[in-house]
């Protein structure tokens, strides 16, 4: 399967929900909250650093119970926002 490449607000988004995720897990360890949220600490470091900017919905929603977030929350971090619609256009 070949993936079509990232355009450069994807990965801009990728990189804005790896930081919102680091800045909800705090003093906790990857270890701990990938523990919590049913995915490995590779998983959720990837994640947190951009390198696996879209991960899968249902990743997303443990990671989301895991620390304590609303769906609601990560998706408005992550919309699309004017300058974002200008790179993607």
């Amino acid at each position: 399967m070949v993936r079509t490449p990232l355009t450069p607000w994807e990965r801009e988004r990728g990189e804005r929900f790896g930081a919102l995720l680091r800045e909800a897990r705090g003093e906790r360890s990857m270890v701990e909250v990938a523990a919590a949220a049913g995915v490995s600490a590779e998983t959720l470091r990837k994640i947190e650093t951009g390198r696996a900017p879209t991960p899968a919905f249902f990743t997303i929603a443990a990671l989301a119970f895991a620390l304590d977030l609303s769906l609601d929350e990560l998706a408005a971090a992550c919309a699309l926002t004017d300058d974002a619609q200008a790179l993607s256009a």
